[in-house]
């Protein structure tokens, strides 16, 4: 049985379900970046991190606004920080610690 609610639940999940695009989100958690900070982050090249951007705000997840000459992303879905510190809480548990750069928590960040 279709269920537009469900289904659209699950392309949130989906869109999270990707390495590259949950390392983007948890850096946007601290706050909005540029393209070519996430480009970096990620270690992927503009088209793939485009294609990455695309489905996260397809989902609703990132917003997107211009400034100048590059385009900053932001989280559009506030509710997705809560569940990523949840969600580091439980690998942590199990006794894997992130490394700075996964985390997007570094010294440039800030």
């Amino acid at each position: 049985m279709d269920n537009p609610f469900t289904e659209r639940q699950a392309a949130i999940f989906k869109a999270l379900g990707h390495p590259a695009r949950l390392r983007m989100v948890d850096a946007l958690t601290a706050g909005a970046r540029c393209v070519c900070e996430l480009q970096e982050l990620v270690g992927s090249d503009m088209s793939t991190v485009s294609k990455h951007l695309s489905v996260l705000k397809k989902t609703g997840i990132v917003q997107d606004e211009r400034r100048g000459n590059n385009i900053y992303y932001s989280i559009a879905l506030p509710c997705v920080t809560g569940f990523l510190q949840c969600t580091r809480q439980a690998v942590e548990r199990a006794g894997i610690s992130p490394a700075p750069e996964q985390t997007g928590r570094t010294d440039a960040a800030d």
